[in-house]
């Protein structure tokens, strides 16, 4: 340690804060001559994504805020460290191969030339910085804020410019496994929507064009005859002091968010409802958002929020039945009828999913997709495994490559 400095971060980085773009110039949907805004939402629990994301027309006036792959950003607003989620600091890189745009409240971070941007990326990752950063910022619980002076002023330790490469590149080389496992799972499941489409959709539309002719062993059938909704929530008999949670928004097109962890007298009045292995998670509120997923190998206390319904396949193939439920046409049809309901939000009740319509494929097909399938969502479950692997051996890692606990041998 006697060559790391104990430092102002302002020596070694500097910070671009966002443009303040006004809402009136957005696009919901891309357009020639524009890029997407990136905003807090877009940089919080990971690394930056394009969820929800909106267009803006793009100049040269505004090339100081333009981002590419491998920028590091930091949230500027979010919430108090207390939340566990989204909160205030959090850093996330750009990993994506198109240009986007940087929106206020959000901070580029710029590394000078004595330093590495991944170290920095991960120095800002290591939760004493994290946590030290979030606790200086200013306003309520969940808008809470920092500013470039806040960021700039934190006293760190630093190494010298060979030694942050040498710690950057070990953690990056984890991280890059992890990300390649994220993507084989993201492969594996892209494979299992198109079979659904090959093997179903497209022969249930030939036979409508065809009017029904085509094969007549096709029978139309509803969802409710194969499932059950809502069928296990918490009771008097429940025997768990402390749950895993999760609510509707840390469900994104079958991606887990992190789960939250409660003494269940402390959790949220809508945590419910129970599930079990191969379990559909479908968001009754607003289909369109995109809020479902499948349960694989749950704990005995994973808890979820009422605003899902669980759907438990009894004499179906969950997986035909949860490619059903997201299929494109799908979604829109179901969130179509949660816009005509009554309720103060469009949402569905469990007898609208029960009362889907479906073309139930012959008994043999959906033996032999159902086979196909589980072996893809097995090799997805062991890389799952093998993410949770090295995710935990990186961020035991990463604070003691931080302090200088663990030295990386230099060549």
């Amino acid at each position: 340690m006697d060559s790391w400095k104990e430092e102002i971060s302002s020596e070694y980085i500097d910070l671009i804060s966002g443009y303040a773009f006004k809402s009136k110039n957005f696009h919901s949907e891309k357009i020639e001559g524009t890029l997407p805004v990136i905003k807090i939402k877009n940089v919080a629990n990971g690394d930056v994504n394009f969820d929800s994301v909106v267009y803006h027309p793009y100049d040269e006036s505004l090339a100081k805020y333009e981002l590419g792959k491998g920028d590091v950003l930091i949230a500027m607003t979010g919430n108090h460290p207390q939340a566990k989620s989204q909160v205030v600091g959090d850093v996330s890189k750009y990993k994506l191969n198109s240009k986007s745009l940087l929106n206020q409240r959000v901070g580029k971070i710029v590394a000078k030339e004595n330093a590495d941007l991944d170290f920095i990326y991960y120095l800002f990752k290591n939760k004493e910085t994290h946590n030290y950063l979030a606790n200086q910022s200013s306003g309520s619980a969940n808008q809470a804020n920092i500013s470039k002076k806040n960021i700039l002023s934190l006293e760190l330790s630093f190494p010298p410019l060979p030694e942050q490469k040498a710690i950057a590149e070990v953690l990056s080389s984890l991280d890059d496994k992890i990300d390649l496992l994220h993507r084989q799972n993201k492969t594996l499941e892209a494979m299992a929507e198109t079979l659904f489409r090959q093997w179903f959709v497209e022969p249930a539309r030939r036979r409508e064009i065809e009017g029904g002719e085509a094969d007549e062993s096709w029978e139309e059938v509803k969802l409710g005859q194969f499932v059950f909704t809502n069928s296990n929530s918490i009771g008097k008999s429940y025997n768990q002091s402390n749950i895993q949670y999760l609510d509707t928004g840390s469900l994104n097109e079958g991606n887990w968010s992190p789960l939250q962890h409660f003494n269940l007298s402390d959790a949220p009045s809508r945590a419910k409802r129970l599930t079990k292995h191969n379990n559909i998670l479908y968001s009754t509120v607003r289909p369109n958002q995109l809020h479902y997923g499948l349960v694989r190998n749950p704990a005995d206390n994973l808890v979820v929020s009422t605003g899902f319904c669980v759907i438990h396949c009894d004499t179906i193939s969950t997986y035909f039945v949860y490619y059903l439920l997201i299929e494109n046409g799908m979604v829109q049809y179901l969130h179509s009828i949660a816009e005509g309901s009554t309720s103060a939000y469009p949402s569905l009740k469990p007898s609208d999913l029960e009362a889907v319509e479906f073309l139930l494929p012959p008994e043999i097909e959906l033996t032999k997709y159902h086979k196909i399938v589980d072996s893809y969502w097995d090799k997805i479950d062991y890389n799952y495994n093998q993410i949770q692997t090295l995710t935990n051996l990186r961020n035991t890692l990463l604070p003691k490559l931080m302090s200088g606990e663990v030295r990386v041998k230099m060549n």
